[in-house]
C-alpha cells in the first residue's frame, strides 16, 4: 500500500470515536519507540515486529495497557463476554477429558492461554463444580500484567471459594497433563505480511516517513531474509499462483508465531488434548482469490477497519487463522489432530441446547435473553461459522463428543 493510499484509508477513519488527550499522549508514546526500533534497524521493520510493539509492548502495547478491552465497554466481545452458556457448554467437553484420567486413576488440569477478562474461567469452574468435576489446578497463562488483575479480580468476585484452585503463569510448563484451552489467541498472534508478485515474493514492513509536515508509518516491501518465512512463502506461491502468471499479486498473512506455539504445544502435553477455537479458515479458503488484501483487521470501540497504523496501542491489531498451518506444524510430533468443525457443530454436540433447557421457557424474563446469546454463538451470520474449533491430542482414549457431528477435516 503506497503512502497516499493510506492516507485515504486514515481519512476514511474520521468517523470513529475521539480519544481524549491522555490516549492520545499514550499512542503517541508508543509510536515514538517504534520509530526508534524502525531507525535502530536501519529504516524498515517487519510487520510482525510492529504488531508486537503495538499489542505487547510492556506498560503501552493494547495487552498490556490500561484500557478495557473486552465488552461493551472495550473494543470487542469475545463468546464467553457473550454468554455463560458458550462455558458451561465447553465445560462438558472438558469434562470428558478429565474422565479420562480419572478412568486411569490420575488426575486432570486445565490451563488456559491468555483468558482475558477471566469470565470463561470462572463459568467453567462454576459449571465444573455443578458436575462435581473440578479439575486438581486451574493455570491461566497471561502475559499481560493488566489482565492478570482484572482476571483475579473477577475470580475473586465470582468464586472465592474456588479461587485457590487457580494459578497464574507467565510461561509454560515444562510438561502438562489434561486440557489446554485457546479462546481467540492464536488471532493476537503477531503475523509476518508477505506479498507474491508475479513468481517473487517479498516481506511486507513498515517505514516511517517524514516527506511531509507530520511523518507517518507507511507500508515498504522487501526481499524476504527470514529463512523459515523464505520456506513457508514458497510453499504457498505454489497454492497461490499455480498457473506463473506474471501479473500475479496477492497479500496475506504467514503466521511463524502460531506454529511455534503449536510446537511447544507438542512438546510440553504429556497426555490429554489442547482445543483451540478462533475466527479462520482451511488453507483453500484461506488463500481464496477474492482474499487477494489479506484478512488482517483492527478493532477500536466496536469498530472494526483496515489501518494497522491508527493510534498504536489503542486499537486491536488481528489476523484470521489458517488452521491447516496449525496441522503442519505439528506434522512430526507425537500430537493427533482429534477434530475440526465450527463453533456451531462444537456447541450443539457438547449440548448446548440442553444447558439452554435448564432455564424453562415459561420464565421469559431470563430464557430470551439466553436464546438470544446463543443464537449469537452458533447462527451462521454470527459467530457459529466463521469461528472454528480445532483439538489435537495425545493417549486419547475416545472421541472427542465436540466432534461428533460436523467434521470438517476435508478442509484442512
Amino acid at each position: 500500500m503506497s503512502v497516499d493510499t493510506t492516507r485515504k484509508t486514515r481519512s476514511a477513519l474520521s468517523s470513529l470515536p475521539a480519544c481524549d488527550d491522555i490516549a492520545l499522549a499514550h499512542s503517541r508514546k508508543l509510536q515514538s519507540i517504534i520509530r526508534e526500533a524502525i531507525a535502530s534497524a536501519g529504516g524498515w521493520i517487519p510487520f510482525s515486529r510492529y504488531m508486537e510493539y503495538a499489542l505487547y509492548q510492556p506498560g503501552l502495547g493494547y495487552y498490556n495497557g490500561g484500557a478495557t478491552k473486552l465488552g461493551g465497554s472495550g473494543d470487542f466481545v469475545t463468546a464467553p463476554e457473550i454468554s455463560a452458556l458458550f462455558g458451561y457448554t465447553l465445560a462438558t467437553q472438558v469434562r470428558q477429558i478429565s474422565d479420562w484420567f480419572a478412568g486411569q486413576n490420575g488426575a486432570a488440569d486445565i490451563l488456559e492461554l491468555g483468558a482475558g477478562s477471566g469470565k470463561l474461567a470462572v463459568d467453567l469452574l462454576q459449571e465444573l463444580e455443578r458436575q462435581n468435576c473440578l479439575p486438581r489446578h486451574y493455570y491461566i497463562l497471561e502475559v499481560s500484567a493488566e489482565l492478570r488483575e482484572r482476571q483475579q479480580h473477577l475470580l475473586a468476585e465470582k468464586i472465592p471459594h474456588l479461587k485457590s484452585r487457580v494459578s497464574w503463569l507467565t510461561q509454560l510448563p515444562d510438561q502438562f497433563a489434561g486440557t489446554i484451552l485457546a479462546n481467540e489467541v492464536l488471532d493476537a498472534l503477531p503475523v509476518h505480511l508477505v506479498k507474491w508478485q508475479g513468481n517473487q515474493c517479498f516481506e511486507r514492513g513498515v517505514i516511517w516517513t517524514d516527506s511531509d509536515r507530520a511523518g507517518e508509518f507507511a507500508w515498504e516491501d522487501r526481499p524476504i531474509d527470514n529463512e523459515a518465512l523464505r520456506m513457508t512463502a514458497s510453499a504457498l506461491s505454489r497454492l497461490m499462483n499455480p498457473e506463473q502468471q506474471a501479473d500475479f499479486s496477492y497479500i496475506s498473512e504467514i503466521n511463524l508465531n502460531a506454529a511455534y506455539l503449536m510446537q511447544t504445544l507438542a512438546g510440553i502435553l504429556r497426555s490429554g488434548a489442547a482445543i483451540l477455537i478462533d475466527y479462520g479458515f482451511g488453507q483453500g479458503e484461506y488463500c481464496h482469490p477474492q482474499r487477494n488484501q489479506g484478512t488482517l483487521m483492527c478493532h477500536y470501540r466496536h469498530h472494526a477497519h483496515h489501518d494497522s497504523f491508527f493510534l498504536p496501542g489503542l486499537q486491536d491489531i488481528t489476523s484470521h487463522v489458517d488452521f491447516s498451518a496449525l496441522v503442519a506444524a505439528v506434522e512430526n510430533t507425537d500430537l493427533s489432530l482429534l477434530g475440526y468443525t465450527t463453533q456451531a457443530h462444537f456447541l450443539l454436540n457438547c449440548g448446548v441446547t440442553e444447558i439452554l433447557a435448564r432455564t424453562p421457557a415459561e420464565d421469559v424474563q431470563n430464557y430470551l435473553p439466553l436464546a438470544n446469546q446463543l443464537q449469537k454463538l452458533v447462527s451462521p451470520a454470527e459467530m457459529g461459522e466463521l469461528f472454528k474449533v480445532i483439538a489435537f491430542g495425545k493417549q486419547t482414549t475416545e472421541p472427542l463428543i465436540g466432534f461428533a457431528g460436523g467434521d470438517r477435516t476435508r478442509m484442512l
